[in-house]
């Protein structure tokens, strides 16, 4: 699986994704964009999160040194922001898309993007 493609190719490269990265869902990075790093305990965090989202609703999610607000959860997905920034989170079988977008990107065209590599990732077993 070209992890790294995934985040360079459809998620920032789509234009609609300032920065990316995929989380193991058994933890480990398998890609970020460039100079995008969480720290281990960001990580654990981010994982707990997508397992029970609602805890998220409740503190928020911190990345890459930034606190988002969750503004909505579904039983994949995660929404948060920061100001007018904001962050669409994924879980798929084996993974964590992770999507920041910075605005004048707005959640209506960075959600789409994430959701339907989700949906690719596990139609494909990821």
């Amino acid at each position: 699986m070209g992890n790294v493609a995934y985040v360079d190719t459809n998620l920032v490269g789509s234009g609609k994704v300032t920065k990316a990265a995929i989380v193991g869902l058994q933890g480990g990075i398998w890609a970020a964009s460039p100079g995008y790093t969480l720290t281990a305990e960001e990580e654990h965090a981010l994982i707990a999160a997508v397992k029970a989202p609602e805890t998220a609703q409740a503190s928020g999610v911190r990345l890459h040194g930034e606190k988002f607000f969750v503004v909505r959860t579904t039983d994949r997905s995660i929404y948060g922001k920061k100001q007018a920034d904001g962050v669409v989170i994924v879980k798929t079988v084996q993974a964590i898309l992770v999507a920041e977008y910075v605005a004048p990107l707005q959640a209506p065209e960075t959600t789409p993007i994430v959701e339907a590599l989700a949906d690719y990732l596990i139609s494909v077993g990821y």
